[in-house]
């Protein structure tokens, strides 16, 4: 008598020809991986500094009744800008006294009061 093959027999006697063909061969994993192309560049190149980091961030009302807004970092910088999400104007310090300027620009000193210039204002008193 012959029988009929249920699906189920089927389908396994299916999965397990289609699993026949696979490489079974074990797989070998090697750590390490191939040598970096830039290790000899990085072994020679200097080190990087890290960026400033923000001694004071102030905001001023200045005599005309507008804001100004200064980062004052680490690097004897100050980053101002007359709107908050505008973008910063870098005013640095000579030899890291103040002033600190820029072309056009001119703020006193990190302190709660300052005397602000920038083109096309007058040099103006400002507090926090």
């Amino acid at each position: 008598m012959h029988k009929a093959l249920t699906p189920f027999t089927a389908a396994s006697l299916a999965a397990l020809v289609a699993l026949g063909g696979c490489n079974n061969k074990p797989t070998t994993i090697v750590s390490g991986g191939p040598d970096d192309p830039q290790a000899a560049q990085l072994k020679d190149a200097k080190p990087v500094a890290p960026p400033p980091m923000i001694q004071a961030s102030r905001t001023y009302r200045c005599d005309d009744n507008s804001l100004l807004y200064a980062d004052f970092y680490t690097n004897n910088t100050v980053a101002v800008r007359a709107q908050k999400g505008a973008t910063p104007t870098t005013l640095t310090a000579a030899d890291g006294k103040p002033p600190f300027k820029a072309p056009g620009y001119s703020l006193s000193a990190n302190a709660t009061k300052v005397s602000y210039e920038a083109p096309g204002k007058k040099t103006q008193s400002c507090n926090v």
